[in-house]
């Protein structure tokens, strides 16, 4: 990575970073700016901790360029992220993307408590039309959760973060265990079941009972509790679901 004037750090040459937006497994998200094109945008950046052993390093590089490839195909739709490059610095890739001002859907809910049974039903109506077009593609997300939905400043809802998502010809995939969230996934995929569009339906639906709710479905005080209930028990009843709540049952 370049050093240009007043100590600001470039990627590819091209994009300035300005500002870090926030942080996940798969790494940091920045705010930059384009020089060529003069224009803001979001920028992924992989990140390894130390000790990342080679096999693994090599499957997250992957996972990075499979969520490019498939956001890619998804390009234009209004409740996807749109991928505009992928540029290697110092051997790794990093994903460019337009930038939405933003939340996600678990700050929101965090900060603020349930959100009202129609806002639940708009977002919940555009997570849809992005998991039909990925289906129509070829894609299952995989790990549809609260965090990985975004809700624009004006509003726009957008599902983030394919890079577990597995499309049509795939190469199976070589880390250890099941991939997703298990707070919200389905019971056949906690028992390495393949990942189906049904399944992205079922983390769909624990994400908007966690959204009207406050909550999510299957919480428990211990890892091995939520597990259990995930698999042998039905959530927790809904008391401010209204409506949604036999749509999300």
């Amino acid at each position: 990575m370049a050093v240009g004037p007043k100590g600001a750090r470039f990627v590819a040459g091209r994009y300035r970073l300005v500002a870090r937006l926030g942080a996940g497994a798969m790494g940091t998200v920045w705010r930059a700016f384009d020089e060529i094109l003069e224009t803001e945008v979001a920028l992924k950046e992989m990140e390894f901790a130390g000790g990342v052993p080679n096999a693994e390093r090599a499957e997250r590089v992957e996972r990075a360029m499979r969520e490019a490839r498939h956001a890619a195909k998804l390009r234009g739709h209004p409740h996807v992220v749109t991928i505009l490059d992928v540029v290697l610095e110092n051997g790794l890739p990093w994903i460019v993307m337009e930038l939405v001002p933003s939340r996600s859907l678990f700050e929101i809910v965090r900060d603020a408590g349930p959100l009202p049974v129609p806002e639940v039903a708009r977002i919940g109506l555009a997570v849809i039309d992005a998991l039909l077009a990925a289906r129509d593609r070829g894609i299952v997300h995989r790990d549809v959760k609260p965090s990985n939905i975004l809700i624009g400043t004006d509003g726009r809802v957008v599902l983030t973060d394919f890079g577990i998502a597995t499309g049509d010809g795939d190469p199976t995939l070589t880390v250890t265990g099941v991939l997703g969230t298990p707070l919200y996934m389905a019971p056949e995929r906690l028992n390495n079941a393949p990942a189906t569009f049904e399944a992205d339906l079922f983390s769909l639906g624990g994400t908007l009972y966690f959204a009207v709710e406050g909550h999510p479905p299957f919480e428990r005080e211990s890892f091995g509790a939520m597990l259990t209930s995930v698999l042998l028990h039905p959530p927790t009843p809904m008391r401010l679901a209204g409506p949604l709540a036999a749509v999300l049952t």
